[in-house]
C-alpha cells in the first residue's frame, strides 16, 4: 500500500502531462525526485493531506501522529546523546564500529556510518528506553543516514518550484538557446511552452536543457530591458 501511495501522484501527473507515448516513465525508477518520493515515507508525506480531504479516519490519524512524534523524539534523542571512549567495553566498540571508539561522538554520527544500524545501537546498549517500534527505528535510520542527499534533493525541488511559473515570451527564440540538442529544440518549437514548468514537463527534456533555457531567458530579459530604456 505504501508503494502505491508513494507513486500514484507521480503516475497521474505523468499520464496528464506526458501522455502514454513514453511507457518507460511508468516505472518508479524513472520518477523525478524519487529520493523524496520513497515508499518508506509515503505516510509521512500524504497522511496529513488525506486527513484534510476527509480520506483518513480519526483512528488512522491518531496512529499516524503517534508514529510521527515517535520519529521526531528518537531523532532528537540520537542528536542529543553522546558516547565517549570507555563508556562501552572495547569489544562492544569493535563489534559496533569495527574499531575502538577514538573520540566522543553523537549517536547520530555513529548511525551515519555505513555499517552501523539502529538495531546495532540497541544491541550495544545505546537504545531508547522504552524501546522504539521497528517502523519508527527504520524511518529514523533512513532519515539520518541519507540526510545530506535528502536535503540536496529537497533544495533542487525548491529551486524548480521557484522557476515553475517563469514566463517564456511568445517570441522566445528557442533556436538561439546554445547547447540544446536538436531533438530538444524541435520539441520546444513544436510545443511552444508558455512557462519553464511546461517546458520541463515535455517528454525527453532534461534538467540540463532547462538550465540552458533559463540562461537564455535571463539574456532575453536583459535585451528587452535595454530596448525599453532606449525607447524611453
Amino acid at each position: 500500500p505504501q508503494r502505491n501511495e508513494a507513486y500514484l501522484g507521480v503516475m497521474v501527473d505523468d499520464l496528464i502531462t506526458q501522455g502514454t507515448h513514453e511507457p518507460y516513465r511508468m516505472f518508479t525508477s524513472r520518477a523525478e525526485h524519487r529520493l523524496i518520493l520513497r515508499e518508506d515515507n509515503a505516510d509521512l508525506r500524504l497522511t496529513e493531506i488525506g486527513h484534510s480531504l476527509g480520506l483518513v479516519n480519526e483512528v488512522r490519524w491518531s496512529q499516524f501522529n503517534e508514529k510521527r512524534e515517535a520519529v521526531a523524539r528518537e531523532r532528537q534523542r540520537l542528536q542529543d546523546a553522546w558516547v565517549r571512549p570507555g563508556q562501552m567495553a572495547e569489544s562492544q566498540e569493535i563489534a559496533l564500529l569495527g574499531e575502538p571508539l577514538g573520540k566522543e561522538q553523537r549517536l547520530t554520527d555513529l548511525l551515519r556510518r555505513p555499517a552501523v544500524t539502529h538495531t546495532a545501537l540497541v544491541d550495544a546498549g545505546l537504545g531508547a528506553q522504552p524501546p522504539v517500534e521497528a517502523v519508527v527505528a527504520a524511518q529514523v535510520e533512513v532519515q539520518i543516514k541519507y540526510q545530506g542527499y535528502i536535503e540536496r534533493a529537497q533544495a533542487e525541488i525548491d529551486k524548480a518550484a521557484r522557476q515553475e511559473h517563469a514566463v517564456l515570451p511568445a517570441d522566445f527564440d528557442f533556436e538561439g538557446v546554445h547547447g540544446l540538442s536538436a531533438e530538444v529544440m524541435q520539441k520546444f518549437i513544436a510545443a511552444r511552452p508558455q512557462t519553464v514548468g511546461q517546458a520541463a514537463r515535455i517528454a525527453g527534456v532534461t534538467p540540463a536543457a532547462i538550465s540552458l533555457l533559463l540562461v537564455h531567458l535571463k539574456k532575453h530579459r536583459g535585451r528587452v530591458a535595454d530596448d525599453v530604456r532606449e525607447v524611453g
